[in-house]
């Protein structure tokens, strides 16, 4: 199923809210805590994720309890921080928000100074919807599956600490496509097509488009280019020659790869779900995050 496309909702508002935060950040613990007076006040019951509880010095909950009680989590931080949750309670089908506080923060909607009013309209039923893909990832050793897990933003191959190039097969459907050497190759979802395969030139996907992203790491020849395949498309990725290779999910997930390991990506059949506060739209966050209007004055 592709993402669907934001679009207003007339459910009711939110009463049972997660709080998530970026660890280790006294300004987020601030911020956490506002947040967490301004939901009971708007009689909100809350729970504060267990890492990030600790932090605070009080008690929180486990992402298991926070996916059975919460109906929506508020992440505050940056993209890291709202793919770590999303990760841990994509299953449990809990809808997400982003405070921002991190960097470019393109999953992050609201920025500090509107968290009032942005969480406020939302619990009041002003909100939108958006589903967003994922991938399913497989590695393979033989005939035993070694690894088991999740990409919102992207799946990379790529070589390790002693810098050398790699070589693998990629394969679509089945269809061997071509053997590439090169420093690895990113799998990115449209979620992940601004985040690691924007700065490897790869093309920006709309979320609404079923499509994946496969973007090569510095090419050891100029005909590999960065190609948009269709979301149903399973790839797989067999690594041929290669001293030191890994692949990595989200920048969080890390696995040492062997000659011969055969990475198999497809479309999840769950989907993370984003609440977005009312005006939000896709290409204004792009518009502010990427500086286009800012570019296009300076060329004039």
């Amino acid at each position: 199923m592709a993402p669907s496309a934001a679009k207003p909702s007339a459910g009711p508002s939110f009463r049972r809210v997660a709080l998530i935060g970026k660890l280790g950040s006294p300004e987020i613990a601030a911020s956490l805590r506002e947040l967490e007076a301004f939901l009971h006040k708007r009689g909100c019951e809350t729970f504060i994720e267990k890492d990030t509880a600790e932090q605070m010095g009080v008690r929180g909950a486990d992402y298991a309890a926070i996916g059975e009680k919460a109906d929506l989590a508020v992440v505050v931080g940056g993209d890291g921080t709202m793919l770590a949750a999303a990760r841990n309670l994509v299953r449990a089908h809990v809808p997400l928000i982003g405070v921002n506080q991190g960097r470019v923060g393109f999953m992050t909607d609201i920025g500090h100074r509107h968290m009032h009013a942005g969480i406020g309209a939302i619990l009041e039923g002003q909100y939108s919807t958006e589903e967003r893909a994922l991938l399913d990832a497989e590695i393979h050793r033989g005939e035993e599956c070694v690894l088991r897990t999740l990409a919102l933003n992207e799946a990379v191959v790529s070589k390790g600490s002693q810098g050398r190039l790699i070589e693998f097969d990629l394969s679509l459907d089945g269809e061997y496509i071509y053997t590439l050497r090169a420093d690895g190759m990113i799998v990115a979802t449209p979620t992940g097509s601004t985040a690691y395969a924007l700065s490897a030139q790869g093309p920006i996907l709309h979320p609404a488009v079923p499509a994946l992203a496969l973007v090569p790491l510095n090419p050891h020849t100029l005909s590999a280019r960065p190609v948009s395949i269709s979301e149903r498309c399973v790839i797989e990725i067999v690594l041929k020659n290669a001293l030191d290779a890994r692949a990595h999910f989200d920048g969080l997930a890390l696995f040492d790869l062997q000659l011969g390991d055969r990475l198999t990506l497809k479309r999840s059949p769950d989907a993370v779900r984003f609440v977005h506060p009312p005006g939000y739209r896709y290409f204004a966050t792009l518009r502010e995050k990427l500086r286009w209007s800012e570019v296009l004055t300076k060329e004039q």
